[in-house]
């Protein structure tokens, strides 16, 4: 039997592994994971604590991701991912899909901080259009470096005929113009706050972290790793939108407080199973199959499947 949450908010500790800035379609990174834990400050300290006995036994005195994936490290890995079940959550992102939605949200959608969002089901089929289509590559690298406004705040007008001279047939851009497209970079350049930043992942996959902790029935206060994208006014943009799409609902995402990763362990610890998680997803190994199959109940997002999302998957159990 489900048992919902008797608390009415709950604060959740993330980090992000594979975040490169606007280097979006880099194929040795294809993936960024946001991570998200709900535990106590003792709780995740004591986790830290067995982490970093088990390296100084080994021989180091750091506890990262990749050194947990070692051969030596495989029952450390697999205590780490049974201890966190049921208590953590991760956000996969492809960013060639990112990048492919963004798209369409800028330029054939009306610019919303609900694009890109499980809550959004529009335009589907137009974005997985674009991920499919031959060439895809050069066409999404035009719109990156086409919407890459914060330092040149001019129209590149080179770029944009890239952008349209490597366009993919796909009816949702058939009638765009190039004036319309022009009047969009204008405002990204003029810092329309409406537009939610382009090439910033980490807005939606924080949205969707907030969702999923909330399920509907409670608000979300999330402790974060110190991140520059996640700036005052784009976060109270973003408070505002799912708090309407929640409606009647409590708002999903109540506070966002910045912190320094290593003065917290619970943010150490989402950063951990980030990396891990990118890791796996990236390049799973024989040595690391039981590994994955631990991981993969963490996991939501990923690559785009042949259907649209139905729900916002809820947590295996709820604190109470």
């Amino acid at each position: 039997m489900h048992i919902l949450p008797t608390r009415a908010w709950v604060e959740i500790a993330c980090d992000e592994s594979g975040f490169s800035g606007s280097n979006l379609l880099d194929p040795g990174s294809p993936v960024i994971t946001h991570a998200g834990v709900d535990l106590a400050v003792p709780e995740a300290a004591e986790v830290v604590a067995v982490l970093r006995s088990s390296f100084r036994r080994r021989g180091t005195t750091e506890y990262k991701s990749n050194l947990l994936l070692r051969p030596e490290q495989r029952l450390e890995l697999e205590w780490f991912l049974t201890t966190l079940r049921g208590r953590a959550h991760v956000h996969v992102i492809d960013k060639t899909w990112y990048v492919a939605r963004r798209v369409i949200e800028l330029f054939v959608a009306e610019p919303s901080y609900g694009a890109g969002l499980s809550l959004d089901r529009d335009h589907y089929d137009s974005a997985l259009a674009i991920y499919r289509a031959p060439g895809r590559t050069e066409f999404l690298d035009a719109f990156i470096t086409m919407t890459r406004t914060k330092r040149l705040k001019l129209l590149d007008h080179v770029v944009i005929d890239r952008f349209f001279a490597t366009m993919p047939s796909v009816p949702a851009l058939r009638t765009l113009t190039r004036a319309h497209v022009e009047g969009v970079l204008l405002r990204l350049i003029d810092d329309d706050p409406a537009i939610p930043p382009p090439l910033e992942p980490l807005v939606p996959a924080l949205a969707e972290t907030a969702l999923f902790w909330s399920a509907s029935h409670r608000s979300v206060a999330v402790v974060h790793d110190e991140q520059s994208a996640l700036t005052r006014h784009r976060l109270a943009r973003l408070r505002t939108y799912l708090a309407g799409a929640a409606f009647p609902a409590p708002p999903p995402l109540l506070t966002v407080t910045q912190v320094d990763s290593r003065r917290d362990p619970r943010v150490q610890v989402a950063d951990l199973l980030a990396g891990i998680a990118r890791r796996l997803h990236h390049g799973p190994s024989r040595l690391h199959h039981r590994p994955s199959r631990l991981l993969r109940p963490y996991l939501v997002g990923g690559p785009p499947s042949l259907d649209p999302p139905t729900a916002v998957r809820q947590p295996t159990g709820w604190r109470v």
